[in-house]
């Protein structure tokens, strides 16, 4: 695995398509990542994942044949290495408001002398037979979350920093910090006009433009977004178990 072949696709151009995978189950990881995504997002913030759990998943992406990425707790240091030394091979950062936070997540990411990540994590040991330590710094995707009044607001110092290659708009946060209600259309439009000059400045920059797309990935795929994400293992679960249901449900009624 030694070439992040989503990262590829973003820098020619193309978009990168992901799942992200919350329940906490590896084998949930693994039959995503088998169905063709290009990278499966194991969601260290909101999901209900440990180290450990999260580490055999990697390795269930990678057997899948898909790429490991995952979002972090938390823009730390110790958060950021440990998700590294279990073998992600992208990494998103939550609430990322100004250049001194996204620096600091570019030095966490990598080894000296581009950062400062600490060597020896054992949990690479499935990707280390390719001289990981020689790759993985120039292969690693980093995209930090921008989702924030402020951080929309910090939008090109945040994207102009060394290190960071894109980043991945929490459309959720975003309106809950701009104090919109999407329930309204004007509140709508501007909840889309800022999630678009997010996408200019990434263009601006050179950086790639993302978004946790959800249900509404395609949309965001047409607008121009790469690195994008549906909706998370939980809710593709629900809609299809929903979707049997109502068949048999009908089926049922016939009889």
């Amino acid at each position: 695995m030694e070439a992040n072949l989503a990262k590829r696709a973003l820098l020619a151009g193309r978009p990168a398509l992901g799942a992200p995978v919350t329940l906490g189950n590896p084998l949930a990881a693994e039959t995503l990542a088998r169905l063709g995504f290009d990278f499966v997002l194991v969601d260290m913030q909101h999901g209900c994942w440990s180290l450990d759990t999260a580490a055999a998943a990697m390795r269930g992406i990678v057997l899948g044949g898909s790429i490991p990425m995952a979002r972090v707790q938390k823009n730390d240091f110790f958060a950021i290495g440990s998700v590294l030394d279990r073998g992600a091979m992208g990494l998103v950062i939550p609430m990322v408001n100004n250049a001194a936070e996204a620096a600091s997540a570019a030095f966490a990411a990598r080894f000296p002398p581009r950062g400062g990540r600490s060597q020896g994590g054992a949990g690479t040991a499935f990707l280390r037979e390719l001289g990981y330590e020689r790759w993985i710094d120039a292969e690693l995707f980093l995209a930090v979350q921008i989702e924030t009044k402020e951080g929309l607001e910090h939008a090109e110092e945040i994207l102009s920093v060394d290190g960071v290659d894109g980043c991945w708009i929490g459309p959720a946060d975003l309106a809950n910090s701009l104090g919109l209600d999407l329930a309204l259309p004007a509140d709508r439009a501007k909840h889309e006009e800022a999630i678009m000059a997010i996408l200019a400045v990434c263009k601006k920059c050179g950086k790639i433009p993302g978004i946790a797309g959800g249900l509404d990935a395609a949309k965001w795929i047409a607008r121009g977004f790469q690195f994008v994400t549906t909706a998370a293992d939980l809710t593709l679960l629900a809609l299809q178990g929903r979707a049997v249901l109502e068949q048999l449900r009908a089926a049922a009624a016939g009889h």
